[in-house]
C-alpha cells in the first residue's frame, strides 16, 4: 500500500467518472471545445494515470464547429459492462442565456483505445447522462433536465429513462427521480447498486468554490431517495484554506481488494499574498483537476475516510504500485506520423489541409486560417498547463508576406483571453517582426514599444514562455542560445475559469503552436519541435 498524492490528473481534467474492467481502472474526463473528445486515463493502482484514448475523435462522433466557449462534451461517463466499454456524452451547444441545447449519445467499444462505434443519439433534454447496468440486465440513462421557463429553476431534477441495446433507443417514458437537496444545481447523476440500496450520486452547488457531492439511496431504482445523513459526501466550501477546492462532481469505484474510492473534481487556486482569504476565494488557471478519496461504509452510507474535505495525502489500495512513462516526450521533435494524445486542437479535427506531420519531415507544418477569437476553424495545437511552473518551447521557421499572417507561441483560455508571441509582416521595415499580441475579456492589445525585427539570413526563429506560478513571461531567439526576454508580465490568473466574466465557463490554460492567415492565402509554418518542461522545484 502506498501513498496517493493529489490531483491524480493536474491541469484541465474536470469532471471524473471512474470504472474498473477487471484490476484495470479507467477515468474520462470533460473537454469541452478542445477536440478529439473526451480523454481517458489508465492506471493498475489508481496512483500512477497515463492517457490511453481519445475516443471522439471523427467528425461523425462529434462536430463542434461554431460551438461556444465552454461548450461541447460536458461530463462524459464510462462503463464497463457486457465485455464492452461504454461511454455516454454530452455536446454543449448553447451555454449563454435562457438555454442549454445539449445533445447526448452513446458510443462503445470492446478495447479502452480501439475504435469507438458511430454515436447512437439518445435524448436532449439536460446534460451530464450517465448508463447504469442493473443487475436484472436492464439499462437506464439518468441526466439533469433542463427547465428554460422563466420564474423556475434551470435544474428541474434527475430524469430516469430506459435504454433498450436491441432497439438501440431509450424507451419508456422519463421519471424524475430526484429534484435535489435545498443547495440546487443538481447534476452529475451516478446510480450504483451496493447490498440492498441504490446508490444515486449527484454534484450540487454550481462547478465553482461552492461545489459538492451529494448522496443518496433507495431501496427502489425510481425512488423516493433518501438524503444521507451528514450530506455532504465532499465539498470544500466550509474549509477556504484548503489547498484542494471546489470539491464536488464525482464518481464511486468498488476495487478488485474489495476496497471503495471516490474521484472528485478539485481546482487549486494560486497562492494569495493581498486578497482576503474568502473574497475572491481564487483563481485556478490549471483548471479543474482530479482527485481521489478513500471511502468507508458505516449504516449502509459511504463516508470519505477523514471527513467530508478532500486529503491532499491518501492510503491507496492494497495493490502493487505500476508506474508508466509520462506518455509524451517533453521535447516532441514531431518524427511521428501522429500527433501525440496530449495536444489537441479546437472544436474539429484539424485534417491534412490545415496540418502535417508529412509535407516537412520531422515538421509539424500548420496553414493559417482563422484568427485565435474564432469558432470555427482555428488552425492551433495546444497542450494544457499542468503545473504551476514550466515552460514551453518551439522553433519555427515562417514566411509571412502581410500582416495579416502570424505564427507562433500561444497561451489560451478561450477565443476571449489569450496572449500570442508570433512571427508577422511589418510593411513599414519590409520584414518579418516578432510581435506581441494580448486579448483581455475581448479587449485587445500589442503592448511592444519597439518591433523587433528578425535579420534575413535567419530562417528559423525560437519562441518560449515561462511561467512562475503568478506570472509568465515570453521570450525570443534567432540561434536558439542567446534569448531575449520580452520585458512584460502577464497574470497567470487571466487564463481561469474563475477570471472569465459572466460564469460558465469551464476549461483551463493551453499552451501551443498556432498559424493564422485572415488574407485566405493559407500560408503556412513550419514548427521544427515543442517542448513542455516542468520547472518546479524538487
Amino acid at each position: 500500500m502506498s501513498k496517493i498524492l493529489n490531483p491524480i490528473l493536474t491541469g484541465f481534467n474536470p469532471d471524473p467518472c471512474i470504472c474498473r474492467a477487471g484490476e484495470d481502472y479507467y477515468i474520462a474526463v470533460s473537454t469541452f471545445e478542445w477536440f478529439p473528445g473526451v480523454g481517458i486515463y489508465h492506471s493498475k493502482d489508481l496512483k500512477n494515470w497515463r492517457l490511453v484514448s481519445r475516443p471522439l475523435n471523427r467528425l461523425n462522433q462529434l462536430n463542434m464547429k461554431g460551438n461556444p466557449d465552454s461548450g461541447g462534451i460536458w461530463a462524459p461517463a464510462l462503463s464497463y459492462h457486457d465485455g464492452q466499454f461504454w461511454l455516454i456524452y454530452t455536446d454543449v451547444k448553447v451555454v449563454d442565456g435562457q438555454w442549454k441545447d445539449s445533445h447526448n449519445y452513446l458510443v462503445t467499444c470492446e478495447s479502452i483505445d480501439g475504435d469507438w462505434s458511430d454515436p447512437i443519439y439518445l435524448n436532449s433534454s439536460g446534460f451530464d447522462p450517465s448508463l447504469f447496468h442493473d443487475e436484472d440486465g436492464k439499462k437506464y440513462l439518468v441526466n439533469m433536465v433542463w427547465d428554460h421557463r422563466v420564474g423556475h429553476h434551470n435544474f428541474y431534477g434527475i430524469s430516469l429513462q430506459e435504454y433498450s441495446p436491441s432497439q438501440q433507443k431509450l424507451v419508456g417514458r422519463p421519471e424524475i427521480i430526484f429534484k435535489g437537496t435545498d443547495v440546487k444545481l443538481t447534476e452529475a447523476p451516478h446510480i450504483y447498486k451496493m447490498n440492498d440500496y441504490y446508490y444515486l450520486l449527484t454534484a450540487e452547488g454550481g462547478t465553482k468554490f461552492e461545489h459538492q457531492a451529494t448522496i443518496a439511496r433507495s431501496n427502489s431504482l425510481k425512488g423516493p431517495y433518501e438524503v444521507h445523513p451528514d450530506n455532504p459526501l465532499i465539498t470544500t466550501w466550509p474549509y477556504p484554506r484548503n489547498p484542494l477546492q471546489k470539491a464536488g462532481h464525482a464518481s464511486i469505484v468498488h476495487t478488485h481488494t474489495d476496497e471503495w474510492f471516490l474521484v472528485h473534481l478539485t481546482g487549486r487556486p494560486l497562492p494569495k499574498e493581498t486578497d482576503a482569504l474568502l473574497d475572491p476565494r481564487g483563481y485556478c488557471p490549471l483548471g479543474r483537476e482530479t482527485a481521489i478519496q478513500r471511502l468507508e461504509w458505516n449504516s449502509d452510507w459511504p463516508y470519505v475516510v477523514g471527513g467530508n474535505q478532500p486529503s491532499s495525502e491518501i492510503e491507496g489500495p492494497m495493490i502493487e504500485e505500476v508506474q508508466w512513462d509520462k506518455g509524451y516526450d517533453e521535447k516532441d521533435d514531431f518524427n511521428s506520423n501522429k500527433l501525440n494524445n496530449h495536444f489537441q486542437s479546437l472544436r474539429i479535427p484539424l485534417d491534412n489541409e490545415i496540418v502535417s506531420l508529412e509535407e516537412r519531415p520531422s515538421h509539424l507544418r500548420i496553414y493559417g486560417r482563422e484568427s485565435l477569437t474564432s469558432r470555427f476553424i482555428q488552425a492551433f495545437v495546444a497542450r494544457r498547463w499542468q503545473h504551476f511552473q514550466f515552460y514551453a518551447e518551439t522553433k519555427v521557421s515562417f514566411e509571412p508576406n502581410t500582416f495579416q499572417q502570424a505564427a507562433g507561441l500561444v497561451n489560451y483560455y478561450n477565443t476571449k483571453n489569450w496572449t500570442a508571441l508570433q512571427i508577422t509582416w511589418d510593411e513599414e521595415l519590409n520584414s518579418r517582426i516578432v510581435d506581441l499580441t494580448t486579448c483581455d475579456h475581448f479587449s485587445f492589445d500589442q503592448p511592444l514599444a519597439n518591433k523587433i525585427q528578425i535579420p534575413e539570413h535567419v530562417e528559423y526563429v525560437y519562441l518560449r514562455v515561462d511561467v512562475n506560478t503568478t506570472t509568465y513571461t515570453y521570450s525570443y531567439s534567432f540561434d536558439g542560445k542567446t534569448w531575449n526576454e520580452i520585458p512584460i508580465s502577464f497574470n497567470a490568473y487571466k487564463l481561469s475559469d474563475d477570471y472569465v466574466e459572466g460564469g460558465g465557463f469551464f476549461t483551463g490554460a493551453f499552451v501551443g503552436m498556432q498559424c493564422q492567415d485572415t488574407s485566405g492565402q493559407n500560408q503556412y509554418a513550419d514548427f521544427d519541435y515543442f517542448l513542455y518542461k516542468d520547472s518546479s522545484p524538487i
